[in-house]
């Protein structure tokens, strides 16, 4: 399975508007993860605090926490962050040992990141940010192309809680 089902999509995808519609109104984005639950067809909003390492490590239990509690299907996480351009990945230890991140680095680009984590696996996006039009505030991004990975590592990964074979969720998926 490497394409995104339907169902999910039909979920995200106004959220992916809706972040774009905020860059372009000249706002930030904030970190959001929404955690939702396929057969109650419910969506839950949990606001990211990601100012120190333990802030980032108390949201991704507070996540944990509301996808048990709903018997979640779904994470799905967009925020803005950093990433090296695409000539310079190859040099990413390099560029971590010598700058001590990739924000400190003159290589860095800012993009939006969308992660939605499913027990299908995860697919992820990363998009550059560019400019709209003139404006010096107002900002945009392209169409995300999602790749899927069946394994993947951090602290916003394995956030869903383990459900029986037997209670997958109920939706239709295409």
């Amino acid at each position: 399975m490497s394409a995104i089902p339907a169902t999910y999509l039909s979920i995200i995808n106004p959220l992916i508007g809706m972040a774009r519609e905020i860059m372009e109104g000249g706002e930030s984005l904030a970190p959001f993860a929404f955690v939702g639950n396929l057969t109650t067809k419910e969506t839950f909003p949990v606001r990211l605090q990601t100012g120190s390492e333990e802030q980032k490590d108390d949201s991704a239990r507070l996540i944990r926490h509301i996808a048990h509690r709903m018997e979640a299907d779904f994470v799905f996480v967009i925020m803005e962050a950093w990433s090296l351009r695409a000539d310079k990945l190859r040099q990413a230890s390099e560029i971590l040992e010598r700058y001590g991140s990739i924000g400190a680095s003159p290589y860095r680009i800012d993009v939006v990141s969308f992660a939605l984590e499913t027990r299908y696996g995860m697919w992820m996006a990363q998009i550059p940010i560019l400019p709209k039009g003139a404006s010096k505030r107002k900002r945009t991004f392209g169409a995300p192309d999602f790749r899927h990975f069946t394994e993947a590592e951090g602290r916003f990964v394995d956030l869903l809680p383990v459900k029986d074979k037997d209670r997958m969720p109920t939706g239709t998926l295409h």
